[in-house]
């Protein structure tokens, strides 16, 4: 189990293995998520965009999806 111990200042380590794994460095980001009794930390993406490309990668595509239904939508006259 990973635990950390929160100072007087409100400061908290996070554990060695932990900063490894995320590869969290130095001077890095994190976002703080209150889930009501939970507190999550999440690094701030670097380049979001470039990470998040791809993740919804399915048979189709969304934007093609998406266009297909305007131009049936313009089609009727809506």
């Amino acid at each position: 189990m990973n635990i950390g111990t929160l100072s007087a200042k409100g400061w908290v380590v996070i554990p060695q293995k932990l900063r490894e794994r995320y590869r969290l460095k130095k001077g890095d980001k994190v976002h703080f998520v209150d889930y009501g009794e939970v507190v999550a930390i999440v690094p701030v993406s670097k380049e979001p965009l470039k990470e998040a490309a791809g993740a919804l990668k399915g048979e189709s595509s969304l934007l093609r999806v998406l266009l297909q239904s305007r131009k049936e939508d313009a089609d009727r006259g809506k």
